[in-house]
């Protein structure tokens, strides 16, 4: 019963601050795009709310997933590391062949030097997001022996329905517009599902590892190398097309995702 009301507790919590911060920013109108306190309350909040139900409503700290766990599993940190390089190079080959993807401002010097700056600030950023996400949510809907595929989409989903603010408020018109050419509510249903996709991967991997580090380091590598791959105009897709090979949400990229959560499903269990 303590596990079920904590998790509901911090659900709620979880699905509740963004909006909190929404409001906030409605009262100090003169503030950095993209880098509000609104946007800090809802990046926070989570990690707090974790930390409060470990320290004060008896979840304790044990099942944090913090230790490395390295032995026995480097080659997952070296999937881990690879997923998102690969389908990347997978979709932008498929792009070039079809022609659906405009090269001309592609640069690999210049993407490389984007990785390597931001990737140290992302892999710090995402320690908290991880902390959260797999080290409490996952860790204790797993105490309560949930089938793998409704474990898939609560995470999922409440991972997905926590960035519904910003996809709505905090997101500028142009970042979604480099994604998918379509309304904030559009793109904040396909975000959703694609978070649910995306769970698969991140969940198999913290089931074979019982750590939250290799998914930090995935987390990082997605954020350091589609995110200006995309936003920095290194690619341009063919108009119509961004549905298809869109690197963060196209139906092609999600179902790579898909097919590679599913089959490291399939690899634990033939493991176990």
């Amino acid at each position: 019963m303590q596990t079920k009301r904590n998790i509901i507790i911090f659900v709620v919590v979880a699905l509740l601050c963004g909006w909190l911060g929404v409001v906030i920013d409605r009262f100090i109108p003169e503030q950095p795009n993209g880098d509000t306190l609104g946007m800090g309350i809802w990046l926070v909040t989570p990690l707090l709310a974790t930390i409060f139900l470990r320290a004060f409503a008896g979840d304790g700290w044990r099942d944090m997933g913090l230790t490395l766990n390295f032995k026995g599993n480097g080659k997952w940190y070296i999937v881990a590391f690879l997923i998102y390089p690969m389908t990347t190079f997978l979709l932008l080959s498929f792009g070039y062949l079809t022609g659906w993807i405009d090269f001309s401002n592609f640069n690999i010097q210049a993407i490389t030097s984007a990785f390597v700056s931001v990737f140290f600030i992302q892999f710090i950023k995402n320690i908290f997001e991880e902390s959260v996400w797999r080290g409490y949510l996952t860790s204790k809907l797993l105490q309560l022996k949930l089938n793998d595929f409704w474990l898939y989409v609560t995470v999922g989903g409440v991972w997905g329905a926590w960035h519904i603010p910003y996809f709505l408020v905090f997101l500028s018109d142009s970042d979604i517009a480099s994604v998918l050419p379509v309304n904030r509510l559009t793109f904040a249903i396909i975000g959703i599902l694609t978070m649910i996709v995306w769970t698969i991967m991140y969940t198999e991997i913290y089931f074979m590892t019982r750590s939250i580090w290799p998914l930090v380091l995935m987390h990082a590598t997605e954020d350091a190398l589609i995110n200006p791959l995309m936003l920095d105009g290194y690619i341009q897709i063919a108009q119509g097309k961004e549905f298809f090979v869109s690197p963060t949400a196209g139906i092609f990229t999600t179902l790579l995702y898909l097919m590679i959560g599913l089959g490291l499903r399939v690899i634990r269990k033939k493991s176990t």
